[in-house]
């Protein structure tokens, strides 16, 4: 299975999500993350994460922390199917900038833009801004729509 990497910069309860302008998921706000590239150096997930970030919206990750595992199947298009780790970072330098992929703004933990993003991150992310851990499952019907799904709260990632 492909593994890819979702980073979610916080502070102040606010969240920073970033429009997709290209490729997988563009139109879409997101967290900012892609999959591991062993000729860019990646050595695990962390260091995908860690430099995805800095790519996308040219920050340097200081401290990240693992909350949630998402499994995601496409039966429509298989190769779209992906395990997806998702860090919170809270300590990072720079300040988030446009690239050609991702253009990132702040929202208030209250004003997520859910209507414009993957159908599952209503599902899952107010957890995960509520301190919780979890690995969740998500099955995908035509149209990017959830057709069943499974979430379970754990200790450890």
């Amino acid at each position: 299975m492909k593994n890819a990497t979702l980073c979610l910069l916080v502070k102040n309860n606010e969240i920073l999500l970033a429009m997709k302008k290209r490729g997988f998921g563009v139109g879409k706000w997101n967290g900012v993350g892609g999959k591991i590239d062993k000729d860019k150096g990646d050595k695990d997930i962390v260091a995908a994460a860690i430099r995805e970030t800095k790519e996308e919206i040219g920050i340097n990750i200081n401290d990240l922390e693992k909350v949630a595992l998402l499994r995601f199947r496409f039966p429509y298009q298989i190769d779209w199917n992906q395990d997806v780790h998702v860090f919170l970072v809270k300590k990072w330098q720079g300040q988030p900038k446009e690239s050609e992929e991702m253009s990132p703004k702040w929202f208030r933990a209250n004003e997520i833009p859910y209507q414009a993003m993957w159908d599952d991150d209503k599902v899952w992310l107010p957890h995960v801004l509520d301190g919780k851990k979890l690995e969740a499952g998500f099955l995908f019907k035509k149209g990017e729509i959830i057709e069943k799904y499974h979430l379970n709260f754990v200790k450890e990632i």
